[in-house]
């Protein structure tokens, strides 16, 4: 398959419930920079060279702001917005269902990872285009321990070898879709679904600013990581 006849569609998932958050609203609503965040998020790609269209999975109360968004910031490669399913991979699942049958990639991205660079998306999906599957993901600074349920440590993994997998994960359609076909269970991560099933998925190497807003703290990190990326440009 040449280049020219990959085409990937992106699959925004953006139905969690922001527990952890403690908001008054969803976070995907909170402000970030004046900007809510899964504007910021579906900006991004929006922008990159190699995202051809988009299908946001969202709460059901959420599909007329999503919708009216897309419209406010000229979100032209956003296709469908569907409702999410019951878990992650549900929505996933239905994200896939909604996108155009010529999509031959999916990259499969936390709504509310809103830091993600356009040219960091572009890369993951070339690196797909390459190896089948591949996600974002960012070496681990710090000493990781394996413990038991006590707390007592098993051991100490050589930290070169660890990675925090980020998101987009991408994913070359029929590859996904026969995992989707024999996953057993719930996963978290969708390139489980890939290692369930004997594949192998690659590693782009991104940077710790793409976090997933999870906590209060997360929002402050990500307004500090603007700031700095605004007077960069200046």
């Amino acid at each position: 398959m040449t280049e020219i006849s990959r085409r990937c569609c992106a699959i925004v998932v953006a139905g969690g419930n922001s527990t952890r958050m403690e908001a008054r609203i969803p976070k995907i609503w909170i402000p970030l920079g004046g900007v809510p965040v899964i504007a910021r998020t579906l900006l991004a790609f929006q922008r990159a060279q190699r995202v051809e269209e988009i299908v946001v999975v969202c709460r059901r109360d959420d599909l007329g702001p999503v919708a009216r968004l897309a419209r406010e910031h000229s979100l032209t490669k956003v296709a469908k917005i569907v409702r999410g399913g019951e878990t992650r991979q549900q929505s996933v699942a239905r994200g896939i269902a909604a996108a155009s049958p010529w999509a031959s990639y999916f990259a499969v991205h936390d709504g509310a990872r809103p830091l993600v660079r356009p040219q960091q998306i572009d890369e993951v999906i070339r690196d797909a285009y390459q190896y089948g599957a591949s996600a974002l993901a960012a070496p681990v600074k710090d000493t990781v321990k394996r413990a038991d349920r006590r707390g007592m440590v098993l051991e100490t993994p050589p930290r070169r070898e660890l990675w925090a997998v980020q998101t987009p994960q991408v994913f070359e359609r029929f590859l996904y879709l026969h995992a989707m076909e024999l996953a057993q269970g719930d996963y978290t991560d969708d390139c489980q679904l890939i290692e369930n099933t004997g594949g192998t998925v690659h590693l782009c190497a991104g940077d710790s600013e793409n976090l997933k807003l999870t906590t209060k703290e997360d929002i402050l990190f990500a307004e500090a990581v603007l700031k700095k990326r605004r007077e960069a440009s200046i």
